[in-house]
């Protein structure tokens, strides 16, 4: 039973993650009262974390036993089930695997919630405050008198946990004494990871950035040159007026140098052209358009070292095209110390707003998982 309700809260959630995506609304067919009353106890959840793990309880209970009256939460309530037995067990583990606010052990181990009479209406237990009392009984009562969906109260209330989450810091690890191959097989795997939201394609660029943070600094190349605050995820560059993701400016503010990143997009002749179009009337030195895919071969290879090689009789820029981690290692090998850049990556995933929880908590997974 174990594995089998396991399984259940596990496939609940991803459900949930796929739902919400990079969203900030949950989607949920439950009519407005409803809703209402389950976002009471959501804004609760981190001082009422009791509150919230014994809702969760009865309707995963409810789930499986649906001929279980859930209010009456104690063996020893006449007609009752052990709902603290059923919490430890399953659902606060569950709480605490998803980063959700979780008790120690059990919703029950609260005075409030503990009292051996059932959770009807008129409840004596001192849940504070009153209308987060009144939304925890009025929704066990709900479904134990207006056969409320118990899978929709369950999706609500996940996706919302899901949408909090995302909104809240998290500490990042920022191990040191890495190897340029460690480094590189970290960025790696965390650029290409599956994740339900969106913002993947971000990892690549802030890694970049955070690279030329560290070159400023170190390459005579850079001196005096200015490097410009990244953009919005969402922002266009002919909006914008940016020629790339990444821009430097010379002494005189101009275009000086700017990479175009792509994650698992090829790059191709269009994607040549579209960069001559958005520099072709600057003064840049040199151009990068930078991918995690592989390279073209063949007669596309051929077509691009051609326009490559007319942009520069034309425009005088340099145009180069490479492979997002080819770059990353060069650049590597170019620092004193590789753990300034991991100290600006990870500066830069805490703060991108264009991240979401999963990509921030993934970067820490795949740190404990080094050996």
């Amino acid at each position: 039973m174990t594995q089998t309700i396991s399984k259940f809260l596990a496939e609940q959630y991803e459900d949930a993650m796929q739902k919400v995506g990079s969203g900030t609304q949950v989607k949920s067919q439950l009519a407005e009262t409803e809703q209402a009353l389950l976002n009471i106890i959501i804004r609760s959840s981190e001082s009422a974390k009791g509150v919230l793990t014994v809702l969760i309880t009865s309707i995963v209970y409810k789930i499986y036993y649906p001929e279980q009256d859930i209010r009456n939460h104690q063996d020893g309530i006449v007609g009752g089930y052990s709902g603290r037995t059923f919490d430890t067990r399953h659902i606060t583990p569950f709480l605490k695997a998803c980063k959700f606010p979780a008790m120690a052990e059990s919703g029950w181990l609260t005075r409030s919630l503990e009292q051996k009479v059932p959770y009807n209406l008129d409840y004596t237990g001192a849940i504070s405050p009153a209308p987060l009392k009144t939304a925890f009984l009025l929704l066990l009562d709900n479904v134990e008198n207006k056969a409320a969906d118990c899978s929709q109260y369950l999706g609500f209330v996940l996706q919302s946990l899901i949408i909090k989450r995302n909104e809240q810091q998290i500490d990042l690890a920022k191990p040191t004494a890495l190897s340029i191959n460690t480094i590189l097989n970290l960025l790696e795997r965390h650029f290409n990871a599956t994740y339900t939201a969106d913002g993947a394609s971000r990892l690549p660029v802030l890694a970049l950035y955070a690279m030329y943070q560290c070159l400023l600094n170190e390459t005579k190349r850079f001196e005096g040159k200015k490097l410009l605050p990244l953009e919005s995820h969402t922002s266009a560059d002919l909006r914008s007026g940016r020629i790339g993701d990444i821009e430097l400016l010379d002494e005189k503010d101009r275009p000086f140098e700017a990479v175009e990143v792509k994650h698992g997009i090829p790059i191709s002749l269009q994607l040549v052209q579209d960069a001559h179009s958005k520099f072709n009337t600057t003064a840049v030195k040199r151009y990068y358009i930078l991918s995690t895919a592989q390279y073209p071969t063949g007669q596309e290879w051929d077509d691009i070292q051609a326009e490559i090689h007319r942009i520069k009789n034309t425009h005088g820029c340099q145009l180069i095209v490479n492979g997002i981690m080819p770059s990353l290692k060069y650049y590597l090998r170019l620092l004193d110390n590789p753990f300034e850049f991991i100290d600006s990556y990870v500066n830069l995933l805490e703060e991108d707003a264009a991240l979401k929880f999963e990509h921030k908590a993934k970067w820490n997974l795949l740190i404990s998982e080094m050996r």
